[in-house]
């Protein structure tokens, strides 16, 4: 009826498997801005603090829907 809880084994210690998503995704949204100030893009993607965070956002689900959701 249940399934387990949503958490994977990291030495010895269980995490939430959304933090690990989290953490991916904070790791790309930061390797994405790098690619975005080389290639001279940033200043025409409006407020910074709507795109980043949503990006976050966006990245987290999506590394969840794509490696967890099984």
């Amino acid at each position: 009826m249940f399934a387990r809880a949503p958490s994977v084994d990291v030495i010895g210690s269980f995490f939430p498997i959304w933090m690990l998503c989290l953490v991916a995704a904070i790791l790309l949204t930061a390797a994405l801005r790098w690619l975005f100030v080389r290639v001279n893009i940033e200043t025409e993607l409006g407020p910074r603090v709507i795109i980043y965070p949503s990006l976050v956002t966006l990245l987290t689900c999506g590394i969840w829907l794509i490696c967890f959701r099984y």
